[in-house]
């Protein structure tokens, strides 16, 4: 075990490697076909499908499970696809706990929802290992498009731009591509490369090039791109960090959750990896959950997330916080740091509990303290370096419509613009539906 020299409670190679790899093997194993058959002959084919409606992309659901219960999941992939070009990255990640299979008609009568999201995985999987693209770009319209991000909205805009007919360059700022797939997921969610491998394989449509280690503010503006292509599309997500707000913050071992797992993903050995013995996680979201209970699997002896509410309000779905508790993770609820305890080091937080009257959050004035060696802030993120000519919403960029916002010929969509839910499915809709705004406009 290797101690950091900062945070002498912070060391790697906690775990030995076979209990690494036990620990973050994939989540949801993927269906074989028999269980995908008998997993889709429990949908009833509704004909006014509630998870349609659930569905932030709109699939065909019920078409999609029919089409693999009679044998064709090609065709089952290429339903998906038609709606979600990163349909296997969403089959893996979406909390569809709390959308389509929520919605599912098994689920409210029974209890058990039909599982579409292993049934999506199955499909969208059996096409991308056959290294097949069902696409066709049309004929090169001579329109150039650029795209800021190579996230979800940035792929999936690129992508139907693409098949449109049109030369799309995207930039991205950071070394790879994939946004938050490939640096915001829970490793145990998208095991084996899946990230980059799904990249590689959208590209198969043509017509895309991307140029990494570029951002905008840094190395781009927005007049410049607007000069050189036809129509600009942004989709950089959000690269800054809620400040926590409390005494000691900048001790060492206080770091952004976003950066932790960011460091997991990329990184070739788990055991290398530092982790605090105690560990507390601040925030209530998907990237609190993450965080938590990957501290847990490397091997941190205690690990307690914080959050400021109830168990109802806490973005993270129940699922997600009975998922972190199975890990032994321990929730405690209305629940606020004020101060980081420590001499240089962290060795504890020290919390106030809370109580809410309505939106409005009060601390009750009693404290407690929890011990930690390394603390994680998962408290939300923030969007930095907008072009000052953009109008923005609520510390998002403003968009109308089909991610139109206040600049002509420029559109927007994910967790940077001021849409709909900081979702990966949601972040793929935008991007989709932006791109075909933008072909209209283009085609004019």
């Amino acid at each position: 075990m290797t101690n950091s020299p900062f945070t002498p409670g912070i060391a790697s190679a906690r775990l030995d490697p076979e209990a690494l790899d036990q620990n973050f093997a994939d989540l949801h194993p993927p269906l074989d076909p028999h269980e995908a058959l008998v997993a889709a002959d429990r949908c009833y084919f509704c004909h006014d499908a509630p998870c349609i409606t659930a569905c932030p992309t709109s699939i065909d659901i019920p078409l999609f499970i029919r089409q693999i219960a009679t044998g064709t999941p090609e065709a089952a992939a290429k339903t998906i696809f038609d709606q979600n070009i990163l349909g296997g990255m969403c089959a893996r990640v979406c909390p569809t706990e709390t959308l389509c299979e929520e919605a599912c008609v098994r689920e409210m009568a029974e209890g058990k929802p039909v599982e579409i999201g292993r049934l999506q995985r199955f499909a969208t999987d059996t096409v991308m290992e056959a290294g097949v693209h069902p696409y066709q770009r049309a004929a090169p319209t001579g329109r150039t498009v650029a795209v800021i991000g190579a996230g979800p909205a940035g792929l999936a805009c690129a992508h139907r731009l693409a098949m449109h007919g049109h030369d799309v360059t995207i930039f991205e700022a950071r070394a790879k591509s994939g946004g938050l797939n490939e640096y915001g997921i829970a490793y145990y969610k998208t095991v084996g490369g899946f990230a980059e491998a799904e990249v590689d394989w959208l590209l198969k449509i043509g017509g895309i090039t991307i140029e990494t280690g570029k951002a905008l503010g840094p190395d781009l503006t927005l007049a410049g791109l607007r000069e050189q292509f036809d129509a600009v599309f942004l989709g950089m997500g959000l690269s800054g960090v809620n400040a926590l707000r409390a005494n000691g913050e900048t001790r060492e071992g206080v770091e952004d959750a976003v950066e932790f797992i960011s460091d997991l993903r990329q990184a070739g050995d788990l055991g290398a990896l530092p982790v605090g013995r105690n560990v507390v996680v601040i925030g209530g979201g998907m990237t609190a959950i993450d965080a938590a209970v990957q501290s847990k699997l490397l091997g941190a002896e205690s690990v307690t997330i914080l959050y400021r509410r109830g168990r109802d309000a806490m973005p993270a779905s129940r699922y997600e916080q009975d998922l972190a508790a199975s890990k032994g993770v321990r929730i405690v609820f209305n629940a606020m740091p004020v101060e980081i305890l420590g001499n240089g080091a962290v060795t504890g937080v020290r919390a106030e509990y809370t109580r809410s009257d309505g939106h409005a959050l009060t601390g009750t004035g009693e404290t407690f303290d929890v011990p930690a060696d390394q603390v994680l802030k998962a408290i939300g993120q923030t969007l930095e370096g907008a072009p000052d000519e953009l109008e923005l919403a609520r510390g998002k960029i403003a968009v109308t419509g089909a991610g139109k916002t206040s600049v002509e010929g420029v559109w927007a969509g994910g967790d940077c613009a001021s849409g709909g839910e900081d979702l990966t499915v949601t972040a793929v809709a935008e991007g989709r539906d932006a791109a075909e705004d933008i072909h209209r406009a283009l085609s004019a």
